[in-house]
């Protein structure tokens, strides 16, 4: 994988770059839509890159080690043959459905004993493990395996959890390296950075990482219950201590105008689920703010779903026609306004880039982040 700085903002921290795999070549600052059972929730991979120009996607890790499972998959060829997505991918490594799966799941120093979401049947996942079943799923971009504590832990718990994190990190690495990708392309393993909202051990664990010499880093633990404004404080601890020539990925990061202001502290990489998961709940991200559009004051509005958009059914389609899909229950609804919440999460970055280009990122990004609040 090779990254290549190419535009400072001179008012910010906001930079662009291009990050080059084997399967394409990335340009950042970027969002990678989240596609966990290896499809972006109710969006044809056609749409997701033509539609809305997506360049990386996610997959999940728990999820396809549970269904279909790594035989499967390896058995077509990879993820890429499996779903058809010819471009980069990125998998995560189950450490947030870790967290998530707290009432029934153990911690131990081997890994994380865990049963499934769908049957109940017990599992056990290592760093070890792990590695090999990102090596069998094989993504562009493999994240190591950790703990995601709580936004509001305990200096003592967030403490622990660190360290079992890094000793599983060290694990991780060495199985990597004696491994080899399954399909003929590179696999880049990025660490990830814990430390819950404690600088000190945000710094140290972001040092840590630095011994592996690897193709990117992560910010983990970020977005899961802490206070906006300590969330920033982090990024920019972190940040300041990662090095400026390989690419920073911010995990699970957020609304629109957390993204604009992770991008200003220096952050390349984002994903969440927002986008598709509020779409399907009937919420629209604009430049101008969010539209609830369930909202009866749009059954007789005939305006397009957002006339500044950049996906088809932002112009094929009007608000009152949504809202009456969306109050019906139709899962067109939902289609409609995942896609045109990508394809916005996607220009809002492209845009970014394109200041950051032009040197009046900060001034842009101060002017927009307001708006981006507002609900209409």
């Amino acid at each position: 994988m090779k990254f290549t700085l190419q535009y400072k903002d001179p008012a910010s921290q906001a930079r662009a770059a291009e990050i080059v795999t084997d399967h394409g070549t990335i340009l950042t600052p970027i969002f990678m839509p989240v596609g966990t059972a290896a499809t972006v929730k109710g969006i044809f991979h056609r749409d997701v890159r033509d539609e809305a120009h997506a360049q990386i996607i996610l997959a999940n890790t728990y999820h396809l080690y549970l269904r279909p499972g790594m035989d499967i998959i390896e058995r077509a060829g990879g993820v890429h043959r499996f779903s058809t997505w010819e471009g980069p991918m990125l998998t995560d490594s189950g450490g947030f459905q870790v967290f998530s799966l707290a009432g029934c799941r153990k911690l131990k120093e081997e890994g994380c004993h865990f049963r499934s979401h769908i049957d109940g049947s017990k599992h056990l996942f290592t760093p070890e493990s792990v590695i090999d079943t990102e090596r069998s799923i094989g993504a562009d971009i493999m994240m190591a395996f950790d703990e995601c504590p709580p936004g509001d832990a305990p200096r003592e718990y967030a403490a622990k959890s660190l360290a079992l994190t890094e000793r599983w990190l060290d694990r991780c690495f060495n199985q990597y390296a004696r491994t080899e990708g399954k399909y003929g392309y590179r696999q880049s393993l990025f660490p990830i950075v814990q430390g819950c909202t404690y600088p000190d051990l945000r710094v140290r664990a972001a040092e840590n990482v630095l011994q592996y010499d690897a193709d990117g880093y992560a910010i983990g633990g970020l977005a899961v219950g802490e206070p906006t404004d300590i969330m920033y404080e982090m990024i920019e601890t972190v940040n300041a201590v990662l090095p400026e020539d390989r690419p920073r990925y911010l995990m699970g990061v957020g609304t629109p105008a957390n993204i604009l202001e992770a991008i200003s502290r220096g952050v390349d990489m984002f994903d969440c689920v927002m986008p598709t998961r509020n779409g399907r709940n009937g919420q629209l991200f604009t430049m101008h703010g969010t539209v609830n559009i369930r909202n009866k004051k749009w059954e007789n509005d005939f305006s397009p779903v957002d006339p500044e958009g950049t996906a088809f059914v932002d112009t094929l389609y009007s608000r009152a026609y949504l809202h009456h899909l969306t109050v019906c229950g139709e899962m067109m609804a939902a289609q409609i306004a995942s896609l045109h919440n990508i394809a916005f999460y996607l220009r809002l970055v492209e845009e970014a880039r394109r200041h950051i280009a032009a040197g009046d990122f900060a001034r842009w990004k101060d002017e927009l982040v307001p708006q981006l609040s507002k609900r209409l």
